[in-house]
């Protein structure tokens, strides 16, 4: 089974912008946006933003589907279980937002289609088979055949989580060039831009690290290949910070707050980050306490970032 400790870091590069901080994208925006028109631009962010979003609640709705499976499976072979996890409806409103893949994409678009399409099929099959397991589960079926049912639902969830997880991710990759083209057209001339590219600067930053800090959560860790990705994510924090926000035009006034927001959540997440390689460097490996405290700062730290691009 997929092992999802962190979604942060499973979604590191999905953090949901209306911008982007991509340079020279006039070609690509023409070729894929069927020469970069603002009607195409804008269908292309909002299918990423929505995408995005779903993918982000789904994935933490089947986590828990997930952990629910493992202990059923286990109870009802008649291990000990002190309690069943619970599993809270999905609040997936974002993916009803979706009615289909925008033709901007261009030769994309196909492709695109392919995996969302698996996408889809895959959360569907889930929610039925944890139905049908929850129901197994509470007529206590699993004491006429000693959890056989239990562990072939159980692995189908898994086969299936594996294949939908995997098709997300396809998604995100496949619409990526296209959403940067798209958001390149939408800041044009935009007031905010200099703030709103900083400010992606940051977030690249600050995937960038939370890649790596996954790779040695689960692997070896390395104080010296950590601290220098640090550097590099608190030299943009403070070049963001030292931005002087002086926007003329009076509705965007209320975006000061947010964009400082943003800053002190970014600076947060370095206080954190510094415990994390203090106490990986005496412990030689990165703990779960750390990396869990890292996922909650990093969500902190996005949905500043989102509230503020939006």
């Amino acid at each position: 089974m997929r092992k999802i400790i962190v979604l942060a870091m499973a979604l590191a590069f999905t953090s949901v912008s209306v911008v982007s901080c991509k340079k020279d994208i006039s070609t690509l925006g023409n070729s894929v946006l069927n020469l970069g028109g603002a009607d195409d631009a804008n269908a292309i962010i909002d299918f990423n933003n929505n995408f995005l979003d779903s993918y982000k609640s789904t994935s933490r709705h089947i986590e828990s589907i997930l952990k629910y499976a493992d202990a059923a499976s286990a109870k009802a072979k008649g291990e000990k279980v002190t309690m069943m996890p619970i599993v809270i409806s999905s609040m997936d409103f974002a993916f009803g937002k979706i009615k289909d893949v925008p033709s901007g994409f261009g030769k994309d678009k196909a492709a695109i289609e392919a995996d969302f399409n698996i996408y889809k099929a895959k959360k569907e099959n889930i929610e039925k088979k944890f139905e049908e397991l929850k129901s197994y589960m509470n007529s206590e079926d699993y004491k006429d055949d000693k959890g056989a049912k239990a562990d072939a639902i159980t692995k189908d969830i898994e086969t299936e989580a594996q294949a939908l997880f995997t098709s997300g991710e396809n998604v995100i990759a496949k619409i990526k060039p296209g959403t940067d083209a798209a958001e390149e057209i939408v800041l044009k001339d935009h007031p905010l831009k200099e703030y709103i590219i900083s400010s992606k600067n940051v977030m690249n930053s600050l995937d960038s690290n939370i890649d790596v800090l996954d790779k040695q959560y689960s692997g070896k860790f390395s104080e010296a290949e950590i601290q220098k990705k640090y550097d590099e994510l608190a030299k943009t924090v403070e070049a963001n910070s030292k931005l002087d926000f002086n926007v003329k035009d009076p509705q965007y006034s209320y975006k000061k707050s947010q964009f400082e927001s943003f800053n002190k959540t970014a600076s947060s997440f370095l206080d954190t980050y510094r415990k994390l390689i203090r106490d990986a460097k005496g412990a030689g490996k990165i703990s779960d306490s750390d990396i869990q405290q890292i996922d909650s700062s990093y969500e902190s730290v996005l949905n500043s970032y989102n509230s503020f691009v939006k």
